[in-house]
C-alpha cells in the first residue's frame, strides 16, 4: 500500500527582529507629551523671567526663542523616553530610507485628500478664524523678520513636530491601538495643540488641522519613513505662510529647499540592515 506523504505546513512569517522594530508603551505618548509640555512652560517661563520679555505680537524675537526652545524640549522628551527602551537611534524616529516614487504617491494622495477635505468643510461650515502664527513670529516686522518667522514656520516646525508626534507620540500608540485609532488620537492632539484658546471662532479650524495630522500618520505608516511627511508638513506649512504672511518670496525658496533636503538627506545615510526598508 502506498504511503501517502503529507507535505510539511509552510513556514511562518518572520516577525521583524526586535532590533529594527523597537516597541515603546503606549502610555509613554501621554506622558512624553506631558513632560513635554511642562518641560516647555518651564524653560520659557525661566527665559521670560530672565529678560522680562512676553510672547505674542509685542515681542516677536521672545515668540521665535520660545519656539525653538519648544521643539528642543519636545524632541529631547522623544529621545529620553525612547532610551528607557533602549538605545535610541535615528531609524527608531523614522527617520529612515524609502523608495522614492511609491512615498511620492502616497505623499501626492494624502495631500489631494487632505486639500479636498478642507475645501469641503471650508465650503460647508465656511470658518472666519485665521491662524496668527506668522504675524506672532514677526512676519510684518520687516524682511528679516519675514525670512525668520518663514524658517521657523517652514523649517524648524514640520522638522521638530514630525519628530514628536508621527515619530514618537504614534509610534507608541501603535504598540497597543490599530492604525485608524492611534492615528485619530494623534491628529486630535496635533490639532489641539496648534489651537487658538484666545479666540472661540477658532475652534472651528481644530477639524481641518486634526484632519492634517491624521494624514500625516498615514503616510507615516505606508511609507515606514519620515522624511516624506516632513516634506508634507513643510510644503503645506510654506503655503499657508506665503498666504497668511504673504511671504510667497520666503515660501518660493524656503518649501523647495526643505523638499530637496527630504529627498536627498536620506539618500546620505546607510539603510538600515537585515530586512529594514533601503
Amino acid at each position: 500500500m502506498q504511503q501517502i506523504t503529507v507535505p510539511p505546513p509552510p513556514p511562518e512569517r518572520p516577525e521583524l527582529p526586535e532590533r529594527l522594530s523597537p516597541r515603546w508603551p503606549a502610555w509613554y505618548a501621554a506622558v512624553g507629551f506631558l513632560v513635554a509640555l511642562v518641560g516647555t512652560l518651564v524653560a520659557v517661563g525661566i527665559v521670560a523671567a530672565a529678560t522680562g520679555a512676553t510672547s505674542g505680537e509685542e515681542n516677536p524675537t521672545f515668540t521665535i526663542v520660545a519656539t525653538l526652545l519648544q521643539s528642543i524640549v519636545f524632541i529631547g522628551t522623544a529621545v529620553l523616553f525612547a532610551s528607557f527602551t533602549r538605545r535610541p537611534e535615528p531609524w527608531h524616529f523614522g527617520l529612515r530610507r524609502t523608495r522614492l516614487w511609491p512615498a511620492v504617491g502616497w505623499a501626492a494622495l494624502g495631500l489631494f485628500s487632505f486639500y479636498v477635505f478642507a475645501a469641503v468643510y471650508t465650503a460647508a461650515v465656511q470658518p472666519d478664524a485665521e491662524q496668527t502664527v506668522a504675524q506672532d513670529l514677526g512676519a510684518d516686522e520687516g524682511t528679516l523678520g519675514l525670512i525668520a518667522a518663514g524658517f521657523m514656520v517652514t523649517c524648524v516646525a514640520p522638522v521638530a513636530e514630525e519628530f514628536f508626534f508621527r515619530g514618537f507620540f504614534y509610534r507608541a500608540l501603535r504598540s497597543r491601538y490599530s492604525m485608524l485609532v492611534a492615528a485619530a488620537i494623534d491628529g486630535a492632539l496635533f490639532g489641539i495643540i496648534h489651537f487658538d484658546f484666545s479666540s472661540a471662532d477658532a475652534l472651528l479650524i481644530l477639524p481641518p488641522l486634526a484632519a492634517l495630522g491624521f494624514m500625516f500618520c498615514l503616510v507615516y505608516e505606508r511609507t515606514g519613513s519620515l522624511y516624506p511627511v516632513i516634506a508634507l508638513h513643510a510644503l503645506n506649512n510654506a503655503l499657508a505662510f506665503g498666504i497668511q504672511a504673504e511671504g510667497w518670496e520666503v515660501s518660493a525658496v524656503l518649501g523647495p529647499l526643505m523638499l530637496v533636503a527630504c529627498v536627498l538627506v536620506p539618500r546620505m545615510t546607510a539603510p538600515v540592515r537585515s530586512g529594514a526598508p533601503a
